[in-house]
């Protein structure tokens, strides 16, 4: 809850923004697009933002991708990931610009990202006949909780649970693989995927409330300074514009998760 209002009286008191300028500096371009074309990473483990289609990733930060190279001039290339670990752990090798990953103070080492522009939550999935009725009583000695390994919730999970362990899975969907197939005591994830699969598996349920909130934003290797400046403009303008909920609705996801 203290995350979640902490959140909520940050974006509330962010002043509007206009549209960002339509001419970009040449430092702009040189960090947002320093081959000439905005590469852009995108996890496809998260379906809220991204999805994958024949004719390639759709989603949110897709669109939200192509708008900004609209805004730079220059065109857009995805290079896309199965998961938000391997996202951030490749920031400083040179294959994407931009991103879009939950905020965390461990990947802010390598990514200066943007404000949020999807506020999503993360949940515990356990089995149905589980005596786990609570958020508190999943933190217990023997309690074994599943996750994609460097997800947002894999991160702030080894920083809060004490008495619990974690069990990492290559990706989130493989998390919920495993929680599965091994009997595991709890998987831990974005709510909508857990849903959708508590939803059509009545032997799991989902726990009341949420673990976190995840402030997922728009981000960029450190050091590139003209860049960032212009990214955290380029969202402002995406989300008083409406781009970010129109995005989302159009495919399929609940228009309400738009950070303010």
């Amino acid at each position: 809850m203290r995350i979640a209002a902490a959140l909520c009286a940050l974006l509330v008191s962010a002043p509007a923004h206009a549209e960002p300028r339509m001419t970009p500096s040449p430092a702009i371009l040189h960090d947002l697009a320093p081959t000439g074309t905005l590469r852009a990473a995108i996890n496809l483990g998260n379906p809220v933002l991204a999805q994958a289609g024949p004719d390639g990733p759709a989603g949110v930060s897709v669109d939200l991708a192509r708008a900004l190279a609209r805004k730079l001039g220059v065109p857009v290339a995805f290079v896309t990931f199965t998961g938000a670990g391997a996202v951030s752990g490749s920031a400083g090798s040179g294959t994407w610009d931009i991103g879009f990953l939950a905020i965390d103070p461990k990947r802010a080492e390598g990514i200066a990202f943007t404000a949020p522009y999807v506020l999503i939550a993360g949940s515990y999935l356990v089995p149905a006949a589980s005596p786990i009725s609570s958020m508190e009583a999943v933190d217990r000695d023997g309690i074994r909780v599943s996750v994609g390994r460097g997800s947002a919730y894999d991160l702030f999970l080894t920083r809060a649970l004490r008495h619990a362990t974690l069990v990492r899975a290559p990706t989130s969907a493989e998390a919920i693989t495993a929680f599965a197939r091994d009997g595991l005591e709890v998987a831990a994830g974005v709510h909508q995927p857990l849903a959708a699969y508590a939803s059509t598996h009545k032997a799991v349920r989902l726990l009341p409330g949420h673990f976190m909130a995840i402030p997922q934003a728009m981000g960029l290797p450190v050091g590139r300074d003209a860049g960032a400046a212009y990214l955290a403009e380029f969202l402002a303008w995406a989300k008083a514009d409406g781009l970010v909920a129109r995005s989302l609705e159009a495919n399929g996801q609940d228009p309400g998760l738009a950070a303010p």
